[in-house]
């Protein structure tokens, strides 16, 4: 069930799935649509010290405008499929770079004992797991795969919790499917319901000065599943 839990600072933080105690650490996914907000690097800043404070923490970046572009450039004039997948996934390693300078964070391949991180998304994906395997070999190819789907796979790789931070909230409160649900209104990507199937916590946070859809206003533009 979709709940708000509490008002962090500047930020409403809630529920999707609650099936266990906490991890030790937490996978963060940082929207691409978080990075065209003003003042972006104190907003998350405070968002990542008021979750680490008890555990580590393992960012993700979106892709933001910047993949968005790329799918732009893929409706005008269609490329393979697979090309353009992994050029969008070779993106969130900017995206990334992005967000470790301007929080002044390391960027890590692999989670280590930092409390705070960057994950460079691309190459940790290009890494192998512990069974031999190439990580994104277990992603579709396809825009309905984006960086949600990509933190999820980090969560369950890593054992960890899941936080989707995005601009909007997620609506549907209550919705018996709610993954699906999300999924369908676009706040996150179509196969996130799958990546995320096996995650024992998901929660997601949104700036304050957003509405929450049913709450204070209407959904707005919620889904980094697109370009995020």
């Amino acid at each position: 069930m979709n709940s708000i839990n509490t008002h962090t600072g500047r930020w409403i933080v809630g529920d999707l799935r609650t099936a266990s105690a906490a991890a030790p650490h937490e996978v963060i996914k940082v929207g691409g649509s978080l990075l065209s907000v003003p003042h972006w690097p104190d907003l998350v800043a405070e968002l990542l010290r008021a979750r680490s404070r008890h555990r580590k923490v393992i960012v993700v970046a979106g892709g933001g405008t910047i993949v968005e572009g790329l799918r732009t450039i893929d409706a005008a004039t269609p490329q393979r499929a697979d090309s353009i997948h992994f050029l969008a996934i070779d993106l969130l390693g900017t995206t990334a770079r992005l967000v470790a300078r301007a929080l002044g964070l390391p960027l890590v391949v692999e989670p280590g004992d930092d409390p705070v991180a960057v994950l460079d998304a691309p190459l940790w994906l290009a890494a192998t797991n512990l069974h031999g395997a190439e990580r994104q070999a277990r992603l579709p190819v396809g825009w309905h795969v984006t960086s949600d789907s990509i933190a999820a796979l980090v969560a369950a790789d890593t054992g960890g919790d899941l936080l989707l931070a995005k601009r909007t909230a997620p609506s549907l409160a209550g919705e018996e499917n709610h993954l699906t649900a999300l999924a369908q209104d676009g706040w996150v990507d179509d196969h996130f319901p799958t990546a995320a199937a096996k995650l024992a916590r998901i929660a997601w946070a949104a700036p304050a000065s957003v509405p929450t859809p049913g709450v204070g206003g209407a959904l707005g533009q919620g889904g980094d599943a697109h370009g995020g």
